[in-house]
């Protein structure tokens, strides 16, 4: 056969209607970063990839039987490769390092960047930030969930959060506003510190959304971080599209593998 030269024609870029993208921005087609690795390593060798972005060369790697490293600046890049990962291998296990994994991991973050802490609560509760990450003046509004509960209808949920010391009532009032003022069915507020006595009044007294299902949900949530990290609280409301509508799902792997020790060691 002709050997396979350095110009591909033969794979498509990702157009917006493919089933593979996930919506990021820069996603490159699965079977480039295939016949990349393929073409480069070995099964068990070691991939890096220092600028992984939505994980494309971490999950041909674990789909190749290689063993892998996938680098990020960003909590929210970071939170959609897991959400590929799980998708596209159920049992799979690894390990990630620099995400807050407790309480004052999250007031770290908080500290040092609070729209980064921003995009990494969004990440736990599956919200898209808002408006694609584009950082501009605050209007109350840092995520969106979209959910269904009925057919050929999609609904959203505003996710408000709040990485200071001082929560109060009134951002609870401001919650109900964007809701009302979006069209949503619902608003949660992800904060850092305990919520007060006002505030869950102030929540209550928003009332329920009805769902079409026959269950009702509180309209206004509160949750916080710690409650979030430690899987006490998780958002709820209903959804028969199971997520895919905030992110879309990348479709399981036939093979599936639990990625080994990066070195012969068997240390990851």
């Amino acid at each position: 056969g002709v050997p396979v030269g350095d110009v591909w024609t033969d794979i498509n870029n990702l157009q917006g209607a493919s089933k593979e993208r996930l919506g990021y921005q820069t996603q490159k087609p699965l079977s480039l970063l295939e016949r990349i690795i393929l073409a480069s390593s070995n099964p068990r060798d070691i991939v890096l990839d220092p600028f992984c972005g939505c994980g494309t060369a971490i999950h041909a790697s674990q789909k190749l039987n290689r063993r892998w490293i996938g680098i990020d600046i960003t909590h929210l890049a970071i939170g959609l490769i897991e959400l590929r990962l799980k998708d596209a291998f159920p049992i799979i296990s690894y390990k990630v390092h620099g995400t807050p994994k407790d309480l004052d991991g999250a007031r770290d973050l908080a500290n040092r960047n609070k729209y980064e802490f921003q995009w990494w609560a969004c990440s736990l509760v599956n919200a898209q930030p808002y408006k694609g990450k584009k950082v501009g003046a605050d209007t109350g509004i840092d995520g969106i969930i979209y959910f269904q509960d009925e057919r050929e209808k999609v609904k959203k949920i505003i996710v408000s959060v709040k990485g200071g010391e001082n929560v109060t009532r009134t951002m609870m009032a401001d919650l109900k506003n964007s809701v009302d003022r979006e069209n949503a069915q619902v608003g949660i507020l992800v904060t850092l510190t305990q919520p007060t006595g006002p505030m869950e009044k102030e929540a209550f007294s928003a009332g329920y959304y009805d769902s079409p299902i026959g269950k009702s949900f509180p309209k206004i949530q509160i949750l916080t971080i710690d409650e979030l990290l430690s899987g006490r609280k998780t958002p709820q409301y209903p959804d028969l599209a199971r997520g895919g509508l905030s992110f879309r799902k990348s479709k399981t792997e036939n093979e599936i593998a639990k990625q080994t020790g990066l070195f012969e060691d068997g240390v990851s």
